[in-house]
């Protein structure tokens, strides 16, 4: 028998009011995937070949470059989402936790920087 009111066994474990938010950031990221994956496959279809000096002029398109350069940035924000729930739900240890957050978030921030690094200098046409 246990002398801790029930108030007091759930106290501070509730509702963050967090939840909402990222399940509609996901599922919104979703969405914008699914039509930029569609924009991009009919893009790529449309290529006379998949040479270097084709893609890159696919890329230096102004409207291509734009599209190319959210679809880089909304996947990484999904993919920081996800990877996030997954390390909620599956690491326990609570430093561990928060290192594999940081990391992740990190990780994350480099490849869009990356990725929207090598969109812009293909589309600026800047020298290799």
């Amino acid at each position: 028998m246990s002398l801790v009111t029930p108030l007091n066994r759930v106290l501070g474990l509730g509702s963050a009011k967090d939840g909402t938010e990222h399940w509609w950031g996901q599922r919104v990221s979703a969405v914008a995937l699914a039509v930029l994956g569609i924009w991009l496959a009919i893009g790529l279809a449309g290529l006379p070949s998949f040479d270097h000096a084709a893609i890159a002029a696919f890329v230096s398109a102004p409207l291509n470059s734009v599209m190319l350069l959210l679809t880089v940035l909304t996947l990484c924000y999904h993919s920081q989402l996800g990877v996030q729930i997954v390390v909620e739900d599956y690491v326990h240890s609570a430093g561990l936790k928060v290192a594999t957050l940081i990391a992740s978030t990190f990780a994350h921030f480099v490849l869009a920087a990356a990725g929207a690094f090598a969109v812009l200098k293909i589309a600026f046409g800047m020298p290799a």
